[in-house]
């Protein structure tokens, strides 16, 4: 019996080196399938958008547009979702603080867009958040979590209480991460646009650049589309970030503004960017 096994071990060896042989690789080895290995690679961790760095006294850097470079004539369409703590039962009563026309419109155009969400609005609205937030043709960055002034006056927005301002960034960016947005840009937008001194050293430790606007679209509480189109085309220019919002009951024309704006834009030449990309280009 031990003679006969000895007999048989070569023989399998034999078998073995040649099926391997054959694997792609050289004699003797296996080479594993390129699509199998890279299925059980672990993911990697996605890259941290650009941000620009704290000044030299310790301020949030501000970004307010991209390069101004005619041969890429690039615009980024932001769109803010305000909601203030005391609407949450306005919106529970049916007033609309969301805005999926938009949205639709914006995905069906292929339209890249940044969103800059408050931490009240991913409450209320966490499936759009959630569903915004994992788009890979949107991104999402902290609009403050009750949309308080950061500085007073502010367009009559409720002042920010003593000491809150890093505080509410934070609160914003959690509330972002639990309706499901796992990667908030580390971009923070004032409410209102308002800022000082003050303020941009008060939400420096939260590492975030604060994104301004150099293209008002002048959409709050405008029902007339034909001017928020007037107000768009005759301000952009290459490298612009243009304002708007997607709150239905505060911008109620944003949707046909931005239905009319897409094509007239592309037509000029221009095409659409993130945010994030337009902070990358003007660092390069």
């Amino acid at each position: 019996m031990i003679s006969s096994a000895r007999s048989v071990i070569p023989a399998l060896l034999s078998l073995v080196l040649a099926a391997t042989a054959g694997c792609g690789g050289p004699e003797g080895t296996v080479t594993a399938d390129p699509e199998e290995a890279a299925a059980q690679a672990p993911a990697a961790a996605p890259a941290r958008p650009a941000t620009l760095p704290l000044s030299a006294s310790g301020r949030t850097a501000v970004f307010s547009h991209g390069p101004r470079d005619a041969a890429d004539k690039t615009v980024a369409l932001t769109f803010d979702a305000d909601m203030t703590a005391d609407q949450g039962a306005r919106a529970a009563g049916g007033e609309r603080f969301d805005n999926p026309a938009l949205v639709a419109l914006l995905r069906a155009e292929k339209v890249p867009a940044t969103f800059f969400v408050t931490g009240m609005w991913a409450r209320t609205y966490p499936a759009q958040a959630r569903s915004i937030g994992r788009d890979p043709l949107f991104e999402v960055g902290n609009h403050s979590y009750s949309h308080h002034a950061f500085t007073e006056p502010c367009y009559g927005l409720p002042a920010l209480g003593q000491g809150r301002a890093l505080a509410e960034v934070r609160e914003g960016f959690a509330a972002l991460r639990g309706a499901g947005i796992e990667d908030p840009l580390p971009y923070f937008r004032f409410p209102g646009g308002c800022y000082d001194d003050r303020a941009l050293r008060a939400v420096a430790p939260a590492e975030v650049t604060a994104v301004q606007w150099d293209v008002a679209g002048g959409d709050p509480f405008n029902r007339d589309a034909d001017d928020i189109v007037r107000q768009v085309l005759g301000q952009v220019r290459p490298g612009s970030v243009v304002v708007l919002h997607c709150t239905l009951s505060a911008a109620p024309a944003t949707a046909e503004a931005v239905r009319r704006i897409v094509p007239e834009l592309r037509e000029r030449g221009y095409r659409f960017a993130r945010v994030s990309e337009l902070i990358a280009d003007s660092l390069r």
